[in-house]
């Protein structure tokens, strides 16, 4: 998506710029050209608080990033080439798309392990890395068995730290692959995918306990295995588990279907206090979290990780996904899985909401009315309203923009249908396809003023009308307080 560009007729008119500094000067507040000059005012970028580098790290699937360990993110992910394991890290997340590479490890030239590598994750255990990969033998690369590397040293980028592969075995043949590990509650996990003979699947997930850092311990339970249509378009496919312990409960999302377009996140919930090696402690949303979205240009986003943002506290979401739909060949050799990263939201209930893949563009924000903290505005039939208890995200997510009536003004794009802008036309609020023209311009640019703890919104082409809720609906009108105060999340 690209931005819609300055229309140079409005941006030169002085009617326009003449009617918003007389409508400043009479409603005595000022103007916010940007939000970081309003003192106690936070930048959409802080608010969003997660990068909008997109992609953040080209040609690499499968990606994995760290939270941050000693003030440093690591990431690492699947090259194109499948034949070696590489690390980066920077103290931003924000600085992984610029940072380094180093070469970890290399496949050798035949035997085990020579085939393809897929799908490392890296991991901080005690004082030390391990990375957690699968890779298939030479002579057959798709005889995918699941191993871990070592290091001692504190900086995973050395290669001089890393051991050779050690097998993490499992029972039932050999493909396995896209394994994760984690600890809850005292106890360490190990959850991957696997094909099970007597199973007419390609992949099922499995969880066990760890003995250690390079085995599991009893025998694995499967805890999902794909029997919705959704899992099944290409390939009967569950794999890349990762785990997010949240609000009393364990989410596991994991993908499905083949690497196509059909690739898509799934989400499994057990109880935090529940018996994770009970199958009975999990389920399965019977619909995907997150697919592929046409407008915003982004297919088959999956084979996630999760870390957090340099605020401790925001969590994100690090995925993989293509900008195109059409495929040459086998999908798994397509090089353009880009490493793309988008903030995670939170239903009052606890449970994760992931919206669409978001695209390209600036910071997003939520709109609250002061008036009805806990509800957002959202988009419904392209009309724009305020509803609580707002499961569809990226129906209320919007981006500010460069106005289209030109400077001092901003305009407010929706995430989901990134060709509609928000428009008021004859006092009805609603997203509109954007159109050439100043009329068009001066009904979908607004001035953002500072207000209290949050914004309102004045409408360029009506100098002292403000955007308005009104009883969950959105309206225009004069200033009116908390009524025309939006706040920003």
């Amino acid at each position: 998506m690209s931005e819609a560009p300055v229309n140079p007729d409005i941006s030169r008119r002085g009617l326009l710029t003449a009617g918003l500094v007389t409508a400043a000067a009479t409603t005595g507040v000022v103007a916010v050209t940007s939000p970081a000059a309003a003192a106690g005012v936070r930048t959409d970028e802080e608010i969003y608080g997660v990068p909008t580098t997109d992609p953040l790290v080209a040609q690499r699937a499968d990606p994995f990033v760290t939270r941050p360990v000693a003030g440093t993110y690591y990431f690492t992910g699947s090259v194109p080439e499948y034949d070696r394991l590489v690390v980066r890290g920077a103290p931003t997340i924000a600085g992984l798309s610029t940072a380094t590479e180093s070469v970890i490890w290399r496949r050798p030239p035949s035997g085990r392990t020579g085939g393809h590598v897929w799908a490392p994750e890296l991991h901080r255990i005690g004082n030390r890395w391990y990375v957690y990969f699968a890779a298939g033998d030479a002579e057959d690369v798709f005889a995918i068995r699941m191993y871990v590397l070592e290091s001692s040293r504190a900086d995973p980028r050395d290669p001089a730290g890393w051991s050779a592969p050690r097998e993490v075995t499992t029972p039932w043949g050999h493909f396995k692959l896209d394994a994760t590990t984690f600890e809850h509650r005292g106890r360490r996990y190990y959850l991957w995918a696997q094909a099970e003979p007597e199973l007419a699947v390609n992949t099922s997930l499995y969880i066990a306990r760890m003995s250690s850092p390079f085995a599991i311990a009893g025998e694995p339970v499967r805890i999902s295995t794909p029997t919705l249509p959704w899992e099944r378009q290409g390939f009967a496919v569950n794999e890349g588990p990762a785990v997010l312990v949240r609000n009393g409960r364990v989410f596991v999302t994991y993908s499905a279907s083949a690497t196509d377009a059909n690739y898509c996140m799934g989400l499994l919930t057990a109880g935090a206090g529940a018996d994770l090696l009970d199958f009975r402690s999990w389920s399965k949303s019977p619909v995907p979290v997150f697919t592929t979205n046409e407008q915003t240009s982004r297919f088959g986003p999956g084979h996630n990780s999760f870390t957090v943002a340099e605020d401790g506290v925001t969590d994100v979401l690090v995925y993989h996904a293509r900008d195109y739909r059409r495929i040459e060949g086998d999908p798994l050799y397509d090089p353009n899985r880009h490493t793309r990263v988008q903030k995670v939201y939170w239903h009052p209930d606890g449970t994760p909401l992931f919206g669409v893949p978001v695209g390209t563009g600036g910071p997003i924000v939520r709109l609250s009315p002061a008036d009805a903290p806990a509800s957002f505005v959202r988009h419904s039939a392209f009309a724009l309203r305020v509803d609580a208890d707002v499961r569809e995200l990226a129906d209320s997510q919007f981006r500010f923009e460069p106005g289209l009536a030109g400077a001092g003004t901003e305009s407010i794009r929706s995430v989901n249908v990134p060709d509609r802008c928000v428009r008021v036309v004859d006092g009805a609020v609603r997203i509109d396809p954007v159109e050439p023209g100043a009329a068009f311009a001066a009904g979908a640019s607004f001035v953002r003023r500072a207000a209290g703890k949050g914004v309102s919104l004045e409408v360029a082409g009506t100098p002292g009308t403000f955007l308005r809720h009104s009883g969950g609906t959105l309206t225009t009108g004069p200033a009116a307080g908390s009524r025309t105060t939006f706040r920003l999340s």
